[in-house]
């Protein structure tokens, strides 16, 4: 049995922002590329995204908020939702299909089919708050698949680890007021969004780092407070906002990680599912805009998660 599952969908190439926007349809074709030059397609296993079900949405965005994404959605062109999120007419079939990769993924973990799942999605979704799209970001892919955890699966604590360049807003908006979620975000500050340093719940762990930080301080940090954060929670699942654009190599942030530093980081996380009695972990695509250090550090990640 493969331990890793692969969960995409050709819908998630649909949504374009325009030729010069950095989260463009590339990223997950490099990611393909990368996957099978690596030789990895012989040992996880490839699943489609179903789409999202309104009720799982709806556990997380308000009903009126779905209805106006759809809306707005352009019969051809842009259109612009704020200076760096725009829509096509392709973005909303991406996104239902990018939340719908958690959903399924969750299932297949909490089902016992697979230990662990990597969701290659776009449009990301961590900037997204319950009401409010921001940041490339329309629905919060993870913040679903969290929730259909404990709503679906009555699952009591589940912790979300975000390691994307940029701090996970839209997930610390959904679950500032539900201790169920711990939530761990390690992220560059001050920087887009301007926020997570300030007076943030105690079940959030921030975790700001200043620009130029790199990979020993990253891993430092992660064994003195996002490792024991994640341990006393004791979450039942895990749950990845796998943002690569910490990088060294991409221009989007001001960290200096390398493949090395998230393979490690990956690996004190499947540490500690384990140590909670499970393997249970859903990584989803968040950012990650050079092209070849996104493809190349997605492939280091899945590797971990799949033992190789």
């Amino acid at each position: 049995m493969t331990t890793t599952a692969f969960i995409t969908h050709r819908d998630c190439w649909l949504h374009d922002m325009g030729s010069m926007h950095p989260e463009c349809p590339d990223r997950l074709s490099a990611i393909n590329d990368r996957l099978i030059a690596a030789g990895l397609d012989m040992y996880i296993s490839f699943y489609d995204a179903p789409v999202a079900e309104r009720e799982q949405i709806t556990r997380v965005h308000p009903a009126e908020y779905l209805e106006s994404l759809l809306g707005n959605v352009p019969e051809h062109g842009i259109r612009h939702l704020d200076p760096d999120t725009a829509m096509s007419p392709g973005t909303m079939k991406a996104a239902l299909r990018s939340a719908g990769a958690g959903v399924y993924a969750t299932d297949l973990v909490m089902k016992g089919e697979i230990e662990n799942a990597f969701c290659a999605v776009r449009p990301p979704g961590h900037h997204a708050e319950r009401a409010k799209a921001m940041g490339f970001c329309f629905m919060n892919n993870v913040a679903i698949a969290a929730r259909h955890a404990l709503e679906a699966h009555g699952l009591e604590r589940v912790a979300i680890v975000d390691f994307d360049v940029h701090h996970g807003n839209g997930t610390e908006d959904i679950f500032r007021d539900d201790p169920r979620v711990m939530m761990a975000g390690i992220f560059q500050h001050p920087f887009y969004p301007y926020s997570g340093a300030d007076n943030p719940p105690a079940h959030m762990c921030n975790v700001p780092l200043p620009a130029g930080t790199r990979g020993d301080a990253f891993r430092q940090v992660f064994t003195d407070i996002v490792v024991p954060a994640l341990r006393s929670h004791n979450p039942q699942m895990i749950f990845i906002s796998a943002g690569f654009d910490a990088h060294y190599e991409d221009d989007m942030g001001s960290l200096g990680l390398l493949e090395a530093d998230y393979m490690w980081a990956t690996k004190q996380i499947k540490d500690v599912a384990e140590d909670c009695g499970h393997k249970r972990i859903v990584s989803i695509l968040e950012g990650g805009y050079s092209l070849s250090s996104l493809a190349r550090s997605v492939v280091a990640h899945i590797k971990t998660l799949a033992d190789l």
